[in-house]
């Protein structure tokens, strides 16, 4: 098991221990693991305070990156990860990584992708969040057709090795790689692409609902994230009529 974990300015969930619970989860397990940590461009110490502790734990890896943006960070893990299967979760933990019980007998079955997937009342969330969340799932439907999908964003998501290698490749070559970025850039269209690759490429999902509990965060901006993601929406859909996805090679 791989599990590959973006990180930008973490220092705040660091110190709350968060790498110690992923290490007393995963210690417990009878298969072996890799926890990837993808640094993207820290500049409040997250980045050698990890570096300290993969020196203590041998399963812990740090992979030092410029500021790309957190597509870039999570692609940069995935493609590094050497496990049968791979998970990408994100740092603070709002799905906190026991959830990954209720996901491992699907993708163990057959399917290639399982998604968590928060539940419409996204406990703690403010009404801000909620109604950003209600438009993406409509906007998406509308513009690009992604349907059977209730919840793209949720940043808990399971591969087989295969799916992961084959579709972050793709992913990556799409965007010529990544490049420097402004700001924390969490871009809301790198979860409704990849999805919509998977669809495109014949790739099982499968959702999953997992608990979930909002965490504040001052990365999320609704104005300015909406237009952001609205925007990166006709863009898939200026990709998908173009056939620009079914020719990655």
């Amino acid at each position: 098991m791989s599990i590959v974990v973006p990180c930008f300015d973490e220092m705040a969930n660091l110190q709350k221990g968060v790498l110690e619970k992923l290490k007393n989860y995963l210690d417990k397990k009878k298969f072996s693991y890799e926890v990837i940590i993808v640094d993207d461009g820290s500049k409040d110490g997250s980045r050698e305070f990890i570096k300290d502790f993969t020196k203590e734990h041998q399963h812990f890896v740090l992979i030092e990156n410029p500021h790309f943006g957190k597509a870039g960070a999570v692609t940069t893990g995935m493609l590094k990860a050497k496990g049968e299967y791979i998970l990408f979760t994100d740092m603070d933990q709002a799905t906190p990584i026991e959830e990954l019980d209720k996901l491992l007998p699907y993708i163990q079955s057959e399917y290639a992708i399982v998604i968590g997937s928060r539940n419409s009342t996204r406990k703690g969330a403010p009404l801000t969040r909620l109604l950003m969340a209600k438009g993406m799932m409509l906007l998406r439907s509308f513009i690009i057709g992604l349907k059977g999908i209730k919840d793209t964003q949720c940043g808990f998501k399971l591969f087989s090795r295969e799916a992961a290698q084959d579709l972050f490749l793709k992913v990556y070559k799409l965007h010529n790689g990544f490049h420097a970025v402004e700001g924390s850039n969490v871009a809301a269209g790198f979860d409704v692409e990849l999805l919509y690759l998977a669809k495109i490429y014949g790739y099982k999902i499968k959702e999953v609902p997992v608990n979930w509990l909002y965490v504040e965060t001052r990365r999320v901006n609704p104005v300015i994230d909406s237009i952001e993601a609205l925007r990166y929406l006709y863009e898939i859909k200026r990709n998908a009529l173009s056939g620009k996805y079914e020719k990655i090679i």
